[in-house]
């Protein structure tokens, strides 16, 4: 990993989780603070592609950097949300194996959640990674789901297959405020028309947005954004990793797979997932302990984005682990030359 200074400062921390499920994970010391490198190098890489037009090129250095800094761990992990098929992705596809040896693991990767917001220098984009024993991330297929994520304190208060007004007004009585006051992130998408309707027809505010499942779904999760929900139909792959971070914040996510096509439902199958109208909560995307790692390459509501200076660059990160039990945000200075030849900046 590339030599750097880290200022590492505990944030929450949730209560205890506990698991019958069988948690190699916790053999040994823990990896989560690898895993923060892991997406650190991930952003650098993409981040210098940063409103030049080229989603490809963005996605293709997340991806190279992101698998050759796993290949550098002491794991014998095995992708299962990733890149898509092994014929779709040459790299980072599902099923691929990674590592240099060691604790087997399953890996839920988006190397570059929003390739468009870096192209197009818009704010939100990240690299982003979940680590579980195996068997512990559900095997979603890259299709849409139809998910709502909030925070620990209206966990417990939301129901998917209810009305979104009722919702809404359960969030509200949670944290004591008005209807009114709620805010609600959707994604900007035909698919939604409806849904914004109801929202606005039931009083909430809303934050559209062109992109970004994964960190909007978190911010819903962590005090100070103000984002109090997110719904919508969105990636079932995107809702995977997303419950790995809310199991560490004690937030809730709840969704439904939405297959458009036989072929989907089929997709769905081949995953063993036989009834898709099923609804499923954060145990069942998530089980046992998990890692989850991000670092923004666009700064937003979360996590800011890289920035450069002479021979380094700038990161901001956030590690969630329930083995151990902490929420940690992590500013790095990254030094590409030994040899410091100017002031480092507080």
């Amino acid at each position: 990993m590339a030599s750097s200074l880290s200022d590492k400062t505990a944030a929450a921390a949730p209560a205890k989780l506990t698991s019958m499920h069988d948690d190699t994970i916790l053999e040994g010391s823990c990896m989560c603070n690898d895993l923060v490198e892991v997406v650190e190098r991930s952003a650098i890489a993409s981040a210098r592609w940063l409103g030049r037009g080229d989603n490809n090129a963005a996605d293709q250095a997340a991806v190279d950097a992101l698998r050759g800094a796993l290949n550098e761990l002491p794991i014998h992990g095995t992708v299962v949300i990733g890149e898509g098929q092994k014929d779709e992705a040459p790299e980072l596809y599902v099923g691929e194996e990674l590592g240099a040896g060691g604790r087997e693991v399953h890996i839920a990767v988006d190397p570059l959640e929003g390739t468009n917001l870096t192209a197009k220098g818009l704010p939100g984009a990240i690299s982003v990674l979940a680590v579980a024993s195996p068997g512990g991330l559900f095997p979603a297929p890259d299709i849409y789901m139809d998910k709502l994520s909030v925070g620990a304190v209206a966990a417990g208060h939301i129901d998917i297959e209810a009305p979104v007004k009722e919702n809404l007004k359960a969030i509200a009585r949670a944290y004591d405020i008005k209807l009114g006051e709620v805010t609600v992130t959707v994604l900007e998408r035909d698919r939604h028309k409806e849904l914004i309707r109801e929202i606005r027809d039931a009083g909430a505010r809303i934050k559209l947005i062109p992109d970004g499942d994964i960190t909007s779904a978190i911010a819903a999760g962590v005090a100070g954004t103000g984002d109090h929900l997110t719904i919508g139909k969105g990636g079932a792959t995107e809702g995977v990793i997303a419950a790995a971070a809310m199991k560490a914040l004690g937030g809730e996510i709840q969704a439904k797979m939405w297959p458009s096509s036989p072929k989907q439902v089929e997709m769905c199958r081949e995953r063993g997932i036989i009834d898709v109208t099923r609804k499923l909560g954060t145990d069942d995307l998530v089980q046992g302990n998990v890692i989850f790692a991000a670092a923004g390459v666009t700064s937003g509501s979360l996590l800011k984005g890289v920035t450069y200076f002479p021979h380094g660059a700038r990161t901001n990160a956030v590690i969630m682990c329930t083995r151990c039990n902490v929420v940690r945000f992590v500013d790095t200075i990254h030094l590409f030359a030994k040899n410091i030849h100017k002031e480092i900046r507080l």
